[in-house]
Order: C-alpha cells, then sequence, then structure tokens
C-alpha cells in the first residue's frame, strides 16, 4: 500500500462521512412532520416505544441523532423519561439498517439482475435524479429527496472508493497482526468504542469496518467485539448534547449509555464463554460485508430482548445516578436540540406563544379592573405578567430567528414569520397594562376622583377594549379568520371612541368639573386603550395575512375596510354596541 492509496484511503473515507451526514439531514427535514405526527400518537407501550425508535432511526440512518433528539424531547417536556427508554433501545435496532445497505456492495455474482443490485449499478442513476431534483425543483420537499439521493450515492461512493484503496491491505503483514490483536475482546471493545466516540456514527463506524473486511484479515472474531464496542462509543454523542439540559434529559443520555455498557458486557461475557467453550471455527474465517451487518443487528436485537423488561429497572437506575434536588431546578422553555426536527421545534415555539398571549391578554384585563378594585396582590400580578411576557419574547425571539436560518420548509417559515410578528404585539399589550396599573396607582396616591360621567366613559371604553382583546386571542388560539375580521371595525370604534372621550375631557376642564391632575391621568389612560386596540388589530391583520400567504398588513387592512359591506355592517353595530349615553351636563349642553 502506497502513499496514492493512503490518500484515495482518506478521500473515500471522507466521502463516505460527508455522504452519511448530507443523507441524514435531508432525512430529518424530510421527515420532520411525520416525526411530529409520530410522537402525538406515542403511548407509554413498550412496544410502541420500541417501535417508534425503530422506525425513525430507519428513516433517518442514525441511532446519534434520534438519541439526541429524544434528549431534547425530554428536555422539553414533549416525551416523558419512560417514554424516551423504549425509543432509545428501538434506535439501537434501527440503526443496523445502513449496514445491510453497505453490504450491498459485497455482492459478486455474473448474473445480471444481481449485478444491477450491487450500489456501483445503480448510485450513478440515484446521483443523477438527485442532481436534477436537487438544481432544477423549486419545491423543498423534491429538493430534500434530492438531497438524500445524493448522499446516498455519495455515501456508496466512498465505501467503494475506501474498498479498494485498502484492498492492497491483505498482504501487509502489519495490518495481518493488528487484527489478530483485535481477537482480544476487550482490545476489540475499546477500539471499537474509540472510532465510533471520535467519528460520532455507530452507522458509519461499521461501514469502515465493512470496506475493511474487505482485505479478508478481519476475522469473525475481531469483527464481532469491535460491533459491541462501536455500540458503547455512538453514546458520547448523546451524554454530550445533555450538558446544560435538565435531570431528565441528563437521565434519558445516561439510559443510552447504561443500556449499551449493560448489553455489551452481558453479551461480552457470553461470546467470551461459547469461545473457551466451544471454540466455533466461524470466528477463524474472514467476515463478511453481509456477516458484519448480520452480526450487528442480531447483537443489537439480542441486547434489546435483555434489556426491554429491564426498562423499569433502568429508569430507577438513572435516576439513583441523576437524583431529585430540594432545590427548584430551571428548566428551559425551548431547547436548541429540537432543531434537529424543525417542525417540532416550531410546534414548541407555538405553544410558549400560547402561553404567551393568554398571560398578556390576562395582564390587561387586571389592569383594567384595577381601576375600581385595585390590591396590592393584583398589581404583583399584572407585574409577575409583564415580566414573564418580556422573557418570552427575548427567548421565543432569539430562537426563532436561529430556527429560521436553518433549511425548513415554506409552510413552517411562515409559521416563524407569523410568530415572530405576534410576539411583539402581546409583549407591548403586557406594557401597557402596566402604564394602566400605574395610572390606578397615581389616582390612590392622589386621593384623585373622576367625575361619575368620566367614571362611565371609562366603562364604556374599557368594555370595548375587554372585547377586542377576546377577539384577538381567539383569532390567534383557534386561527379563527372569522374572529379575526371582527377586530378592525371594533379597532375603528375604539379609536373614535378615544377622540370623544378626549373632547368631553376638555370640556369637562373648561367649565371646572375636572382637575389638571385627573385630566393627565385621563389621557394617559386613554393612550394606553387605544394603543392596545391598535396591536390587537396588528394580531388579527397578522393572522389574516398568514392565512393568504402575504405579509402586507397595511394592504390587507385597507382591502378590509375599503368598499366591504361586512365590514361596515360589524362597525354600524360596534357603534351601537359601544354608543356613550347622552348626561345633561355642562359638555354635552355646549
Amino acid at each position: 500500500m502506497n502513499v496514492f492509496d493512503v490518500l484515495t484511503l482518506i478521500g473515500g473515507l471522507s466521502l463516505f462521512l460527508f455522504g452519511m451526514s448530507l443523507m441524514g439531514q435531508a432525512l430529518e427535514r424530510r421527515a420532520g412532520g411525520q416525526l411530529r405526527s409520530l410522537l402525538e400518537k406515542l403511548t407509554a407501550g413498550k412496544l410502541a416505544g420500541l417501535l417508534t425508535g425503530l422506525g425513525v432511526t430507519a428513516v433517518i440512518q442514525s441511532s446519534s441523532a434520534t438519541t439526541v433528539m429524544v434528549v431534547g424531547f425530554v428536555n422539553s417536556g414533549l416525551m416523558t423519561l419512560k417514554q424516551a427508554i423504549n425509543i432509545i433501545m428501538g434506535a439501537n435496532i434501527g440503526t443496523t439498517v445502513t449496514a445491510w445497505f453497505l453490504s450491498l456492495a459485497g455482492i459478486d455474482s455474473g448474473n445480471l439482475f444481481v449485478q444491477l443490485l450491487k450500489p456501483s449499478s445503480f448510485t450513478p442513476v440515484l446521483a443523477l435524479i438527485g442532481i436534477i431534483f436537487y438544481m432544477f425543483c423549486k419545491n423543498a420537499k423534491r429538493k430534500d429527496t434530492g438531497m438524500i439521493l445524493l448522499g446516498f450515492a455519495t455515501l456508496m461512493f466512498g465505501m467503494e472508493t475506501m474498498s479498494g484503496a485498502v484492498s492492497g491491505l491483505r498482504d501487509v503483514p502489519a495490518f495481518q497482526q493488528m487484527f489478530l490483536v483485535f481477537k482480544n475482546p476487550v482490545l476489540g471493545v475499546f477500539a471499537g468504542a474509540i472510532l465510533t466516540a471520535v467519528i460520532q456514527s455507530s452507522s458509519a463506524s461499521v461501514g469502515i469496518l465493512q470496506a475493511l473486511a474487505v482485505t479478508g484479515q478481519v476475522s469473525y472474531g475481531a469483527a464481532i467485539p469491535i460491533i459491541m464496542g462501536q455500540n458503547i462509543g455512538t453514546c458520547v454523542t448523546a451524554m454530550l448534547s445533555s450538558v446544560g439540559a435538565n435531570k431528565n434529559a441528563k437521565r434519558a443520555a445516561l439510559v443510552h449509555l447504561s443500556f449499551n455498557v449493560i448489553g455489551t458486557a452481558v453479551w461480552l461475557a457470553v461470546f467470551c464463554l461459547l469461545r473457551a467453550v466451544f471454540t466455533p471455527a466461524l470466528l477463524d474465517k474472514p467476515a463478511s460485508l453481509l456477516g458484519i451487518a448480520v452480526a450487528h443487528s442480531v447483537f443489537n436485537v439480542l441486547c434489546t430482548i435483555l434489556m426491554l423488561p429491564l426498562s423499569g429497572f433502568l429508569e430507577r437506575f438513572v435516576s439513583i445516578l441523576v437524583p431529585e434536588t430540594r432545590q427548584p431546578e430551571i428548566f428551559e422553555e425551548l431547547d436548541e436540540r429540537l432543531f434537529a426536527t424543525p417542525s417540532i421545534a416550531l410546534e414548541r415555539c407555538h405553544a410558549l406563544a400560547v402561553d404567551m398571549a393568554e398571560t398578556s391578554v390576562s395582564s390587561l384585563k387586571e389592569a383594567l379592573s384595577s381601576q375600581q378594585d385595585y390590591s396590592s396582590k393584583l398589581a404583583a400580578s399584572i407585574r409577575e405578567k409583564e415580566d414573564k411576557t418580556d422573557h418570552y419574547e427575548d427567548i421565543l425571539g432569539t430562537y426563532l430567528v436561529k430556527l429560521s436560518t436553518r433549511q425548513i420548509g415554506a409552510a413552517d417559515t411562515r409559521e416563524a414569520a407569523k410568530l415572530l410578528k405576534l410576539i411583539g404585539d402581546f409583549e407591548r399589550i403586557a406594557d401597557h397594562a402596566v402604564s394602566i396599573l400605574e395610572s390606578a396607582e397615581e389616582l390612590r396616591e392622589k386621593e384623585i376622583r373622576f367625575t361619575d360621567v368620566a367614571a362611565d366613559e371609562l366603562a364604556v371604553i374599557s368594555g370595548a377594549v375587554g372585547d377586542i382583546l377576546d377577539l384577538s386571542l381567539t383569532a390567534f388560539l383557534q386561527n379563527d379568520l372569522s374572529a379575526a375580521a371582527k377586530v378592525e371595525p371594533l379597532e375603528q370604534v375604539i379609536d373614535q371612541l378615544k377622540e370623544q372621550l378626549r373632547t368631553h375631557h376638555i370640556l369637562r376642564l373648561q367649565n371646572g368639573d375636572c382637575t389638571i391632575d385627573a385630566g393627565f391621568t385621563w389621557m394617559d389612560l386613554l393612550t394606553n386603550l387605544k394603543r392596545t386596540a391598535d396591536h390587537c388589530s396588528n394580531i388579527a391583520g397578522c393572522m389574516i395575512d398568514t392565512a393568504h400567504d402575504t405579509m402586507n398588513l397595511h394592504q390587507s387592512l385597507r382591502e378590509i375596510r375599503n368598499d366591504n359591506e361586512e365590514f361596515q355592517e360589524r362597525y354600524r353595530e360596534y357603534r351601537r354596541r359601544y354608543a356613550l349615553k347622552e348626561k345633561k351636563d355642562a359638555h354635552t349642553q355646549r
């Protein structure tokens, strides 16, 4: 083996790892929506969880990726530790699918049909289809399909390049001696674990082992312990992903490690015993690509059979390793591990935005009630909710911006843009709640009272604002476009009410019925109520824009207002409902 063979080996290995990464990422994006549906149907049953883990890993071709996703799901509260254990077990079986694909490279027959099954025969066709899909299709799903085919073709080309580069090693004595050393099962396990830990993919390390098996120097006695060690090495990715996560997420990562360590220890002991007692001739035979795929699958199935009945024990065991603490744990509301499945990450964002919206509307309504029934407890609640919405806006805004930079579908892009717009309006509504509360506190501190007429007028506009809050919240929570369409005419009525009440206030000042101090507070209240209605209008307009796949709010509002009989009818209805009562007092006589 000369220097050019070494360079070819490095190039083949690079292409192999790149192709596997490329294919895995595209598969994750392509399967994102299905993964979310699968999780929604997931039950606590062992078999359901096992099949879920197996299916997901078989699709995305990486048990490490599945386990990292599971750690993220547990950390975000989307999955319980009990569910995670079963999925992790299934993932270990699902990851063996890759080795079966790679074993096709070992097909050797003169039959034309059998020859067509060799990757060297069909991967060029897959690469051609993939590049056409990727370069000429605008649809995101078709582009991802093209990327999957290109990734698979690259992976298989890298595999064949590696196999060709190492074929000369069959005549190198040092290479033969190395694999004689690995016949020591413990050394074999360590070698497999270290290699997999470095490249962070058991599928890739099994592929490398299959490529080396082409030399004919890798016996089953050396290959089987290496395969066992690969299962331990793949745990490194999940352990790294659990850093900074909550306790249950750390436990999920430890379940993955414990499962593989215990399974490897038990079956390694059985392997050593069988080899010592029976000395099977198979162990000294050269391992084939297909034989390695079979050994990989059988070992993982045996580990699952051993550990599945002990899932309850695993849960208790990792709970002992990561015990509960008396201090309350701060949970992350959003986890960047979910970026691997953008649709689920977006669903989590939506759930937090819903909580933010409800908190914001609740704070404004409490602020309205503080004008009549002020209490220190109510004031603390309003300020606490405003702090909460500030926090939500910070984490949601940052998270959504990061998520939007990733390759996500058109529907997810629209949803992310919608949430980015809405969270700003909900945060501002909570700010106005605090401003309205401060007006109530100012009235109390200065012992100022509004006139009876002013109090009645405030009740009218407060009622209108309460209704517009309900409509905008319903529009968002239920994606109710009919509720959204009712917001704009009510916002117009609130604008006019604000101007009417401002005029009435000036007349009361002129007549000496109102003090200057009360007037300042009155104007602050009107401004905050009017701006609250404006934000509700923004929320409803954003819902309508998203439904119509546009992002031009001003144009949408113009279309709603102009030449729209339904809008005019609702506007007249709200005018009647929130008409000010006529009073025979100074300001109405003028």
